[in-house]
């Protein structure tokens, strides 16, 4: 698609003589970066009096500058990095992956060959693994399905296209059984609960999902109360949650919805830190957890070649039983 924008010329006033060049036209050109300037400069689609120029040219004043077109980008491609990997379950078709929090599953398509592009479950998986499925794209070989960055848990990863489509229509055809571990704020008020609300972006904050949008996607997520929790801190419940479906932010923005968030989850309403409201540890130091407390503990699947039922677990990890048991006390 072209960019009614370009081809188009600056000439420099003498007011802007002494910046340097890439600073001076990211001033000039509407929605562009430094960066992008500076990438325009290095493909030569940034001309100054005809000839390509460093970014770091100190402008004189009078100088025409002639942009012809946007940069082109190279494609991103994921790249494969030693980071320690849980395996829970391989075999030729499939690994079964218990994620840490703090992990994207890939990078997003907005991203660069940077930091953002580092550290990533798909990474971790280049480099553990020869060969991944290519049906989700370069991006996100192998992924089948997601979880939240600080999300932990159970993840299926597929090493082969026929593994991959299998696995897929399963999920399409609800035929995976998922079960995370929640700590919410509050009580519910009864011990079991099914939560169906469709499921859409919200239109002023686009980094969340809402239930208040006609139109969303359909979405049910069903739970139950493991324990209540009666602490300084106030009351918590520690939940089973199972998901019928697999929207962005599901099991958050559906717990949130019915006045219950998930602890840590400071999108969806939850506070950063906890203070004791009662008991001898009133005047104490809060207690914080960096991380949402949600973990995919659980999952079922028929194996893609021999339809052979597999059914895996994970602990919650470490720092959520620590949290919890300071909870507790």
């Amino acid at each position: 698609m072209s960019d009614a924008r370009f081809p188009m010329t600056v000439v420099v006033s003498p007011g802007a003589a002494g910046q340097r060049l890439d600073q001076f036209l990211t001033t000039q050109i509407a929605d562009t970066s430094r960066a992008r300037v500076q990438q325009l400069l290095a493909e030569g689609k940034a001309l100054v009096n005809g000839a390509p120029v460093k970014p770091s040219l100190r402008l004189k004043g009078g100088e025409q500058i002639t942009i012809t077109g946007d940069a082109q980008p190279a494609p991103l491609r994921a790249i494969a990095e030693d980071i320690p990997l849980d395996i829970i379950y391989e075999d030729d078709d499939l690994a079964v992956v218990n994620k840490p929090a703090g992990m994207m599953v890939h990078a997003g398509a907005g991203a660069t060959d940077d930091e953002r592009n580092r550290g990533t479950l798909v990474n971790a998986l280049l480099h553990c693994f020869a060969k991944l499925s290519g049906v989700a794209g370069e991006l996100r070989p192998g992924i089948v399905h997601r979880l939240d960055k600080e999300t932990s848990g159970l993840i299926i990863v597929a090493k082969n296209d026929l593994a991959h489509r299998k696995l897929a229509r399963q999920f399409s055809g609800r035929q995976v059984k998922k079960c995370y571990s929640a700590l919410v704020h509050g009580w519910p008020a009864k011990d079991k609960g099914t939560i169906n609300a469709a499921i859409s972006r919200d239109a002023v904050r686009r980094t969340r999902m809402t239930t208040r949008r006609w139109g969303g996607r359909a979405a049910v997520t069903h739970y139950e109360v493991r324990e209540r929790v009666a602490s300084p801190f106030g009351k918590f419940a520690l939940l089973d949650v199972r998901i019928e479906s697999g929207r962005t932010h599901q099991i958050r923005v559906h717990l949130a919805s019915i006045g219950h968030p998930v602890v840590g989850d400071v999108l969806y309403g939850a506070p950063r830190e906890l203070r004791a409201v009662a008991g001898p540890r009133k005047n104490s130091a809060g207690l914080s957890l960096k991380r949402n407390f949600l973990h995919a503990a659980a999952i079922e699947f028929a194996h893609p070649r021999t339809a052979e039922p597999l059914s895996f677990t994970a602990p919650i990890p470490e720092e959520l039983s620590r949290f919890l048991q300071e909870l507790r006390k």
